[in-house]
């Protein structure tokens, strides 16, 4: 049983290699990987990584990215140069891109009726555009809250030591800061995990956490993108520094042994979103 449910959570990610298509290129984007990797001036592909159903009857599509720079961070606001369509240009993708491969950095839900209409995220950067079409073609199911085949699930993130638990997939923001531009906003969050892989890994091994910009109007500066886990309690505590005032959200990721992206099987990782209003 377990290989061809393997194989099945294995099929989005390989198809989203051959989704890597720069909008009016003739050659299949599967090769874009092997090309020479540069720190700087390449673009960014949005990469669907699968939906998944919801109890209500809706769906909710996974989405991440892949920026093509070694080292280059890319700012494209919501606009002509980073638009999902059709239903309005802004559906919650992200403005700031980091380098490389990110997975499951937004979702998008549509109602239970979408049947095989489609949207379509296009980016431009350096020159460059890009389009990927976003489907609920039944290849593309995936189970980001367990791994069917080994039991595995996402981390549980709290941003109280009692409080709502977080975990699988972003959907709304999961807490609100107000701050000022001279001060920095400290963040806490509680980290539990089943700790299903790697049984032989000691669990403080097995858990870790970063955080980066998603949007906002300035620089953000963290302390440490990626605070240390209390081994007794799951507690990690960062600050985060702002250059201009304005609204920030903030991404949280949280990785079990399975690391980034589940291996490629898009389970079990947990993103979080926080919102932090900065006044000046």
């Amino acid at each position: 049983m377990e290989a061809h449910q393997r194989a099945a959570l294995v099929l989005p990610a390989l198809l989203a290699l051959a989704s890597w298509v720069p909008a009016g290129a003739g050659l299949p984007s599967a090769q874009l990987p092997l090309e020479p990797y540069r720190n700087s001036g390449q673009g960014v592909t949005g990469s669907y990584e699968g939906w998944y159903r919801n109890s209500d009857g809706s769906f909710t599509m996974l989405i991440g990215y892949y920026n093509r720079n070694e080292k280059e961070t890319l700012e494209i606001p919501i606009g002509p140069n980073n638009r999902i369509e059709p239903g309005g240009l802004d559906q919650g993708q992200p403005t700031y891109f980091l380098p490389r491969r990110q997975w499951g950095v937004f979702t998008i839900t549509v109602p239970k009726d979408f049947g095989d209409k489609k949207l379509t995220w296009t980016l431009t950067a350096n020159g460059q555009t890009t389009s990927i079409p976003l489907t609920l073609n039944p290849l593309w199911v995936i189970s980001p809250f367990k791994d069917v085949a080994m039991g595995n699930t996402p981390p549980v993130v709290k941003f109280q030591q009692d409080g709502v638990i977080q975990q699988g997939p972003p959907r709304e923001t999961s807490v609100i800061f107000n701050t000022k531009l001279s001060e920095p906003v400290s963040i806490t969050v509680w980290l539990t995990d089943d700790f299903v892989q790697n049984p032989g890994v000691q669990p403080a091994a097995r858990l870790s956490l970063s955080w980066s910009k998603f949007r906002g109007p300035g620089g953000v500066t963290f302390a440490s993108p990626k605070p240390d886990i209390d081994k007794t309690d799951g507690k990690a505590t960062t600050t985060a520094t702002f250059t201009a005032p304005g609204e920030y959200i903030l991404r949280l990721q949280a990785n079990d042994s399975s690391g980034d992206g589940g291996g490629g099987f898009q389970c079990c990782w947990t993103t979080g979103k926080v919102n932090v209003k900065v006044a000046p």
